[in-house]
């Protein structure tokens, strides 16, 4: 018997669709717009880079990168842009410095600047720098954290930066000021700093903003940057970055924190439905399948939670959660949902375990990852294959399986903490003071 197109139709609109604008450039899927990729989970559905590379094998171009900072680079077209966080006093280097931060307990005395650089995707070479506000930071921040940590986006006609606590910006492609909003001074976690990234999703660019005094999640007007709503959350720090998706007829806002996992609507902000179980510090991004949201933490515990998008309500502890584990969950790093598995570390350890996504069974359990250490950069994927970063500047080269299988691990002699980039055959990687392009020949 032939199905009703109808309910073919009502069927496929039970399924997400992330942050899909009717007016989004047919070629969204072919860059690497944002924060984890144009599918917001770290895949590169068109890509396909090198398995080997190493400081003299397949680098098509390596350029100093001013200052420091760990936002990943974007990628649109034939530009890459990059945000960095430079002391004024070395603003006129011409690139390569590594800038080391203040101690733990004394913030800076002196400006930096804030800045947003275009480079040439085929050669590398700078093409614009701005600079998108000067300030004296007034927070530390961790040992570990820069001041120009949160990614850009942008929709191919416009590039959205946030600085956090030293402002929100737009620009277009060529580098020209289109607005700038000042949303105040960020209070966090012991100084720590600030690192959630800018979501654009149709008109709007969400901004979450959860620190030590009032926290709270941002719709801004993408058009004029002014706020179009404004809703309180009840979190301490968080360095999440949120996810926007569309499910059922709706737009919501995943979020994830320390005392709940939330969903927002995304036209009004109203609270759709809220989660308790997580642990401290949650920097991971949620990440969607179908009809679940994943939220997960892994400081000082583990918790790795499905809740489904139909959720109404404070589904804490109830039989509307569909699945949880507390036996693994990523600290900085954000997991990895690849078809029906996700790929998830333990802690900020280089430990992999795959679970199912619709059950949170165990596909393989606590593999270590040959030559890698500490991991702050996100994993990405591509062709079948997956790509994990640790801060020493090794690269361990997975293939996308039912069981743990390695093929490669590869080394830069500089850290790298800035999530991974890929657009094509090239991989493009953000180290402590250089911007690699990887390709083959």
């Amino acid at each position: 018997m032939t199905k009703s197109p109808w309910r073919l139709f009502a069927v496929l609109a039970l399924f997400p669709v992330f942050a899909m604008a009717a007016d989004r450039d047919p070629g969204y899927e072919h860059n690497w717009p944002n924060w984890r990729g144009p599918l917001s989970n770290g895949i590169a559905p068109h890509g396909d880079p090198p398995v080997e590379w190493s400081a003299t094998k397949n680098v098509k171009w390596k350029v100093p990168v001013p200052g420091k900072g760990s936002a990943t680079p974007i990628v649109w077209g034939d530009r890459i842009f990059v945000l960095t966080a430079i002391p004024a006093g070395e603003s006129k280097a011409s690139g390569g410095s590594f800038v080391q931060r203040p101690g733990r307990d004394r913030a800076p005395t002196d400006p930096y600047q804030f800045c947003a650089i275009a480079y040439d995707r085929a050669t590398g070479a700078e093409v614009w720098r701005k600079v998108a506000t000067e300030h004296v930071p007034h927070e530390p921040g961790h040992q570990t954290n820069t001041f120009a940590s949160g990614s850009p986006t942008t929709d191919g006609k416009y590039l959205y930066v946030s600085f956090g606590s030293y402002g929100v910006f737009r620009f277009d492609l060529e580098g020209n000021l289109d607005w700038k909003v000042d949303l105040g001074d960020m209070r966090t976690r012991n100084g720590f700093g600030e690192g959630a990234s800018p979501v654009l999703h149709g008109d709007r660019l969400i901004v979450a903003w959860d620190h030590e005094e009032d926290s709270a999640l941002f719709a801004l007007d993408a058009n004029t940057g002014e706020t179009i709503w404004k809703v309180p959350r009840d979190e301490p720090t968080t360095w999440m970055t949120p996810l926007v998706v569309e499910f059922n007829g709706r737009t919501q806002i995943i979020t994830n924190g320390t005392n709940r996992s939330r969903s927002y609507d995304f036209e009004s902000g109203e609270l759709l439905w809220e989660c308790g179980g997580q642990v401290t510090n949650p920097i991971a991004s949620p990440l969607v399948k179908d009809d679940l949201a994943y939220c997960m933490t892994g400081y000082r515990g583990y918790a790795v939670y499905a809740i489904p998008l139909s959720a109404q309500g404070d589904v804490t502890g109830t039989d509307r959660i569909r699945w949880k584990r507390s036996d693994v969950g990523p600290y900085i790093a954000s997991a990895l949902l690849y078809d029906n598995r996700l790929y998830v570390t333990k802690s900020r350890e280089s430990i992999l375990v795959s679970l199912n996504a619709e059950t949170g069974g165990t596909v393989f359990d606590a593999a270590r990852m040959p030559g890698l250490n500490t991991l702050y950069a996100s994993p990405v994927a591509a062709r079948g294959r997956i790509y994990f970063t640790d801060r020493s500047g090794n690269t361990c080269v997975l293939k996308h399986s039912d069981q743990f299988e390695v093929l490669t691990t590869n080394s830069l002699d500089e850290g790298i903490d800035a999530s991974p980039a890929i657009v094509g055959r090239q991989m493009f990687l953000r180290s402590s003071e250089h911007l690699y392009c990887i390709e083959a020949p």
